[in-house]
């Protein structure tokens, strides 16, 4: 989309002063950008659901796996291809709309999912943390415990408590500022200089501003995310004190190699969530937001299943096998 467009965009929103749709500006540049735009990230997509659904796979399918780790592991890639699915998708439409308009209930709803599948996400990092934390920490006890009997229950804790639970946490969590947002009266341009429906962009076109709302949201976003990094710092601070006092040199790097993959998904979606909402208001806020955003919301669920099985030879072989490498 090119300046003559946006300024037609945006001469378009502005002749209703009260919104019944939005504008989704996305990543505005001439026709021949958008179609390559639309190239690239469909591919990436493609290539986000084959890695992800290439490790439920082999997880499923390769018996050494049916452990707590590889299971957390397959439902994590499943939850990672429905936040993908949760933006990308509607971004691929609107590289080839002209009007790249999304409807009022169309911008909540993709506001609500891609907001409630974040703070899942958030959830399963830390239960993976604390399942580390167990084998680690607890290694005699750990495999005595983990029988096949009480794996198949762990299977199933694993889907209802941690993977429904988290669903129904993290979906309660935001509908309540949806809901209150919804409600609020949207006027002016409708331009959302986003690819998708953020919580600042939507706030920025309210037409009485509520700063104690703004407020209000912005610790309802932060809290869960505070609260379960240092949970998950909490057990990595625990596991490293264990494998500290292991004697030889090549437990400690088996201790670490266990860990390596998770702390470095950790960092990836954890440092970009925080470069996010955690720095000072800039004047090119809005490249910012959609350069970070872009990064924890689609480029990390594709780097997810190559760390996974760079860093872990189980995985890599099995992955191996289920491709007929």
């Amino acid at each position: 989309m090119g300046l003559f467009t946006a300024h037609k965009l945006m001469k378009l929103s502005n002749n209703s002063s009260i919104i019944t749709g939005f504008i989704l500006l996305g990543f505005p540049c001439p026709r021949e950008g958008q179609v390559l735009l639309f190239v690239l990230f469909s591919a990436v997509y493609l290539l986000t659901l084959m890695g992800n659904g290439s490790i439920i796979c082999a997880v499923h399918w390769d018996q050494r796996l049916h452990t707590p780790m590889y299971i957390l592991l397959a439902n994590f890639s499943f939850l990672e291809i429905w936040y993908v699915t949760s933006t990308v998708p509607n971004m691929l439409a609107n590289f080839l709309s002209d009007t790249k308009v999304i409807s009022f209930s169309g911008c909540f709803l993709q506001f609500y999912f891609f907001f409630s599948f974040g703070s899942i996400e958030c959830f399963f990092l830390a239960i993976m943390a604390f399942d580390r934390y167990l084998a680690i920490c607890w290694p005699l006890r750990y495999p005595t415990v983990m029988t096949a009997h009480l794996c198949t229950h762990l299977v199933v804790s694993s889907w209802v408590l941690g993977f429904l639970c988290s669903w129904v946490l993290g979906f309660l969590w935001f509908l309540i500022p949806v809901i209150i947002i919804s409600q609020m009266s949207f006027c002016g341009s409708r331009i959302i200089d986003h690819f998708l429906c953020d919580l600042g962009p939507l706030l920025a076109l309210i037409c009485k501003k509520a700063p104690a709302v703004e407020l209000a949201f912005s610790t309802l976003s932060l809290l869960p995310l505070i609260i379960l990094f240092l949970f998950i710092m909490g057990s990595y601070a625990l596991v490293l004190r264990a494998v500290l006092k292991v004697p030889s040199a090549a437990g400690r790097r088996k201790a670490f190699s266990t860990c390596g993959a998770h702390l470095s998904v950790v960092s990836l979606f954890y440092g970009s969530v925080m470069v996010m909402y955690g720095i000072p208001k800039t004047e090119h806020e809005a490249e910012m937001q959609k350069t970070v955003t872009l990064f924890y919301s689609v480029v990390t669920p594709l780097l997810n299943p190559v760390i996974y099985s760079l860093r872990n030879k189980d995985m890599k072989k099995a992955l191996q096998k289920f491709l007929g490498i």
